[in-house]
């Protein structure tokens, strides 16, 4: 018997044994979430999150004192900062990574201009690039000391890619396309989409120029947009049937997940890290926050962590390292409608594949058949291939405890 056949029958015998002697003997480590209400203010009117990085979180909130401004916190509603830069009257932060943050601020030329700051109002960066008719730009995503996002010219956006100054902008628009936009960056990569002239749109893939672009358009969805990026995966949503299925990518167009639960009437995928996906699934008529592993079975219902006052719920960017899951997003009050920037948070317990918060034979037995099927959900360390090193480290995780 080979190394790799080795494991594969360990794991069956284990797996045979079920939750009779798992759950029993294994560890039971609870990794229940956590949620945080970010909303710094009563007097605030609305508020939403929309990135997360590192124990700190970008969004934006208003009210009736200042109207919409850029807003940065770190893990509390007491934490925010208020990123509005002196010469605007709105702003918006919508990305963050390393200490960045990006968006848009509207100047008194009444146009958006694409954004980034370092922690502060005074930091402020105008990204916007002096292109012939550029009306107006949104920067969209940063990592690793690049911004991407898109310019408004000739009333078409053309998806672009900044290093930290409005100079340094560089066009992703593909030759021949009707509009694109960038929505994140990872590395050397970035993604959003791409309208092909008299097409719909496609979920796009780009290595730092135009030329470089790739379509990952499945061939059964008539459209699709790449949202988000982090190491190997993208993820988005496509248009399957007449209805929108969030999606996980690997690089080509071949290599498309379908993430749509079961029983979902839409679903979208907003963001990605450390193989697991975030965004949302219409169920029985409201948006519920969704968090996914890889694969449409995978799908735990973020919204059930909330208080009963949240009638609807959206992710919209994850980050995690070795121990922690961070999400992050916004409810909407069923008392006032109100929009409230919501921080989902929890201790990491690697091996419970199914999400209920437990390591237990359940979860040995779904790693088991994904494994022996190859499935994406089997790829423990996240690099991509489904391997005896996956079944290793599972294993480890699982006797290691939590």
């Amino acid at each position: 018997m080979n190394h790799r056949s080795a494991r594969a029958a360990r794991v069956v015998g284990l797996s045979l044994l079920g939750s009779f002697v798992l759950s029993v003997g294994a560890t039971t480590a609870r990794a229940q979430w956590t949620v945080t209400t970010l909303h710094s203010s009563t007097d605030l009117g609305n508020s939403r999150a929309r990135g997360v990085s590192d124990g700190q979180q970008v969004g934006y909130a208003d009210d009736s004192g200042y109207g919409l401004h850029a807003a940065l916190w770190s893990g509390t509603s007491t934490s925010f900062i208020d990123l509005n830069p002196e010469v605007a009257t709105v702003s918006v932060a919508l990305g963050i990574s390393g200490g960045q943050q990006v968006g848009w601020a509207m100047l008194e030329d009444n146009n958006e201009h694409a954004s980034l700051w370092s922690g502060s109002a005074a930091s402020w960066v105008d990204l916007h690039p002096l292109v012939e008719g550029a009306s107006f730009s949104v920067a969209l995503g940063v990592s690793g000391g690049q911004q991407v996002g898109y310019v408004a010219a000739s009333s078409l956006f053309h998806a672009g890619l900044w290093r930290g100054s409005a100079e340094s902008w560089v066009s992703l628009h593909p030759d021949g396309a009707d509009s694109s936009v960038a929505f994140g960056v990872f590395g050397e990569y970035q993604v959003g989409y791409v309208q092909i002239l008299g097409g719909g749109e496609r979920a796009s893939l780009w290595r730092g120029s135009a030329t470089s672009w790739v379509d990952l358009n499945p061939m059964i969805a008539g459209s699709s947009t790449a949202t988000g990026i982090s190491g190997i995966e993208q993820v988005g949503v496509a248009n399957v049937g007449g209805t929108d299925h969030a999606s996980l990518w690997r690089g080509s167009p071949g290599s498309w997940v379908d993430l749509h639960p079961a029983g979902a009437v839409a679903s979208f995928a907003s963001g990605v890290s450390g193989n697991q996906q975030v965004g949302w699934s219409k169920l029985d008529g409201a948006d519920h926050a969704s968090l996914w592993r890889g694969t449409a079975d995978s799908w735990i219902d973020l919204h059930v962590f909330l208080p009963a006052e949240f009638e609807r719920s959206y992710a919209q960017s994850i980050w995690s390292d070795a121990r922690f899951t961070s999400v992050v997003g916004y409810g909407v009050s069923a008392v006032d409608g109100r929009k409230v920037a919501l921080l989902w948070t929890k201790v990491d317990c690697p091996p419970d594949i199914n999400g209920d918060g437990f390591a237990t034979g359940d979860d040995y037995d779904r790693f088991t058949s994904a494994y022996l099927a190859g499935d994406a959900a089997a790829d423990f360390d996240g690099n991509g291939f489904v391997t005896g090193d996956d079944m290793d480290a599972f294993i480890t995780a699982f006797e290691d405890g939590c």
